[in-house]
């Protein structure tokens, strides 16, 4: 049911990370579907800024967080300066200390946030509504309940990345269309621990181009990720197309999207790929893939997260409290080759089924 009196303008806090501000996405989608004048801000962090700039009906406010508490009291006046009259309503999506704090400049009336069992750093002091709280739920749709209390429902998930077209035509020049299958490896995520083994990634790749399969390597910037992927290259008996370091966040969409199969630890890359259409290798073991992986399809996903709750929890991952991270040293040795080979080849074989009759 929509509000008789529907906010006139909004704030969205929500910093990071890659992945997360991907979820938000489908909520701006729900908020500007509604009420297509809404007016709708946005304070979002810098990388994940020069990912989704562009997207319509959305003023973008950036804040530093090695900025810190002066940046706060900047981004407080900077507000104030663009809005003087405030927000009716601000959607507290961040329950961090420094998102609780930063919160705190931000002057709306109605301050929604997450539900008791999900807060934590003190977030109930900055909100004065909270979320239902909803366990077994992805987390894609817990951000898409934020606008229940504003009585909607997001009831689709639409994402429509903002991938401008030059994006696209520079993924299309990196390989030429020759009828092969794409499997692309993006093997690091910002926790290192969801990391897989070089090695790992090396064997399951030459599976791959053994089935008559192009591979392509990539990722951002980072040491580690030039050290990686030099270490999978180094390891693998094929030769491998490698882009690690050579994409924006502007063209990384456009990357992920030429893919077949994107194979991929819990990431940025992972959901930034799924929003894209691409289907996803997903390996799990230190998350809960039905919280934290690919929304859209997980037929393709390794599995390892109850192994990993018995081994370094000593419980099945049904007792654990929902979205339980099991980030210790080791955890993703769990992961086998063999499992994310054979998460391959269910691929294959869909894709090689026949269609069914309408």
């Amino acid at each position: 049911m929509r509000p008789s009196s529907p906010p006139r303008h909004l704030c969205l806090l929500r910093l990071s990370a890659l992945g997360d501000v991907t979820h938000v996405v489908p909520l701006v989608r729900t908020l500007r579907q509604a009420w297509p004048d809404i007016a709708l801000t946005w304070i979002i962090g810098k990388g994940e800024h020069k990912l989704l700039a562009g997207l319509e009906g959305v003023e973008f406010v950036e804040y530093d967080k090695s900025s810190g508490f002066a940046g706060m009291r900047t981004l407080g006046r900077k507000l104030r300066q663009l809005h003087p009259g405030g927000f009716d309503t601000l959607l507290q999506m961040q329950v961090a200390a420094r998102s609780n704090l930063l919160s705190a400049f931000v002057p709306a009336k109605l301050r929604v946030g997450y539900d008791r069992s999900r807060s934590k750093d003190l977030h109930g002091l900055f909100i004065n509504a909270r979320i239902a709280d909803r366990p077994g739920i992805h987390v894609l749709d817990a951000i898409g309940s934020f606008c229940e209390p504003l009585g909607l429902q997001q009831t689709e998930v639409v994402w429509d990345l903002p991938v401008p077209a030059e994006a696209h035509e520079w993924a299309r020049a990196q390989w030429d269309d020759d009828g092969r299958r794409v499997l692309m490896i993006s093997p690091c995520s910002s926790h290192v621990v969801r990391n897989w083994r070089n090695d790992r990634y090396a064997a399951v790749a030459d599976h791959a181009v053994e089935r008559g399969w192009k591979v392509v390597l990539c990722g951002g910037r980072s040491e580690l990720e030039r050290t990686t992927g030099d270490a999978i290259l180094a390891a693998m008996k094929h030769p491998a197309l490698d882009l690690i370091g050579k994409d924006t966040l502007k063209q990384l969409p456009a990357l992920l999207a030429r893919a077949d199969l994107v194979m991929t630890p819990d990431s940025g890359p992972m959901h930034i790929a799924n929003a894209m259409g691409a289907k996803v290798l997903g390996l799990h073991a230190a998350s809960n893939p039905a919280r934290s992986g690919p929304y859209s399809d997980r037929r393709y996903c390794v599995d390892r997260y109850d192994d990993a709750a018995r081994k370094f929890l000593g419980k099945p991952a049904a007792e654990l409290k929902w979205g339980t991270k099991i980030e210790r040293e080791g955890v993703m040795d769990l992961v086998t080759v063999d499992d994310a080979i054979a998460a391959f080849e269910r691929y294959v074989s869909d894709q090689a089924a026949p269609e069914p009759l309408p």
